[in-house]
């Protein structure tokens, strides 16, 4: 099953999977409600889930999808932060693939996550590990990231399940953790540290 938003995308990711004759598409759909509805009705082998960078819903998609009997999910990223790489890795995501892979390095993914190894990009793997030293957990990075974004506090809680009082608990945290003056502080420390 291949997820795209962008229908061109979609169109053409299938189109390129069809010509190889031991790989057939059963679905192609366009968000991330549908990627989850078809795969738990469709059980696919293999979800792939493209991921723009900014809709962050698409990770839980692959993680449900990958939490499926019998059914795996490979994300394609167009661009990415440490913490989401985390997200997928520690989500049980199968594989997480740059959007500029080669094509022969995208089918031999496939195929090996379809024997059942997990396969993550060389780049992203360093990326994911380069937090050595950030006193900050995985939930303070992700409020982190979405002020990044410009979010307000209820855009935070919204994107991430959380109460607006978790959120200004969690950046209170953070802040202090950094010994940052203030969020915006914070928020330059952590990007000088490339936790960002």
């Amino acid at each position: 099953m291949v997820s795209d938003e962008s229908s061109l995308s979609r169109s053409a990711l299938a189109a390129l999977l069809e010509k190889r004759e031991e790989i057939r598409v059963v679905g192609a759909v366009g968000g991330d409600t549908d990627a989850l509805d078809f795969a738990e009705t469709h059980r696919p082998d293999i979800a792939i889930v493209s991921f723009d960078g900014a809709d962050i819903g698409a990770i839980s998609v692959a993680e449900k999808i990958a939490s499926l009997p019998e059914c795996r999910s490979l994300v394609l990223a167009e661009s990415y932060t440490r913490s989401i790489i985390r997200q997928a890795f520690s989500g049980g995501v199968d594989g997480m693939l740059q959007r500029s892979v080669s094509p022969s390095w995208f089918f031999e993914a496939l195929h090996r996550v379809h024997q059942g190894e997990r396969v993550f990009d060389a780049d992203l793997t360093v990326a994911a590990l380069a937090n050595a030293g950030c006193p900050l957990t995985a939930r303070q990075l992700s409020v982190l990231e979405r002020l990044s974004y410009g979010d307000a506090i209820v855009e935070i809680a919204t994107r991430l399940h959380l109460s607006e009082g978790t959120v200004r608990n969690y950046l209170s945290s953070l802040v202090t953790k950094l010994g940052a003056r203030n969020r915006i502080d914070a928020l330059r420390i952590a990007r000088d540290a490339h936790w960002l």
